[in-house]
């Protein structure tokens, strides 16, 4: 099922500048989830990382994993509503540089789970080749009141 940057609003709550994961091009909830994220120069953070060479943070490609990842496990019947904070990453490996131009090809697949925390294991690509990849952990949580 594919789910465009409106419908995945109604799932993560991350928002412009943050939101990464520009298309769900399809998921199992609670199980994995695919997304692509289309790198532009106008993306803000290419104002300082580097203003000379822009290269995308490896960082926020984590955290666009992450964001795929938070789709597959926040699209579950009893968790909607909810928040998935990040526990922790693990054995992160950045391959490739993903500059303007790159589409990111994204994957997340949940490999554990005890109550509120998971575990997950992403890789990014750019066509064929590896871009960035680690093991990701998360708790689930309510919200926080304004």
């Amino acid at each position: 099922m594919e789910l465009n940057s409106n419908q995945i609003r109604e799932i993560i709550p991350h928002r412009y500048p943050m939101q990464l994961v520009d298309k769900i091009v399809d998921f199992e909830p609670g199980k994995w989830a695919d997304g692509i994220k289309c790198v532009s120069v106008n993306e803000p953070f290419f104002q300082g990382h580097f203003p000379e060479a822009h290269v995308m943070p490896g960082v926020l490609i984590i955290e666009a994993l992450a964001q795929t990842g938070a789709v597959a496990i926040l699209a579950e019947e009893g968790n909607k509503g909810k928040i998935a904070f990040f526990g922790g990453i693990k054995n992160a490996r950045f391959r490739k540089q993903v500059v303007p131009g790159d589409v990111l090809s994204l994957h997340c697949e949940i490999t554990d789970r005890k109550g509120p925390i998971g575990f997950g294991k992403a890789v990014a690509k750019v066509g064929d080749k590896v871009a960035a990849q680690a093991e990701i952990s998360f708790v689930i949580g309510d919200k926080q009141s304004e």
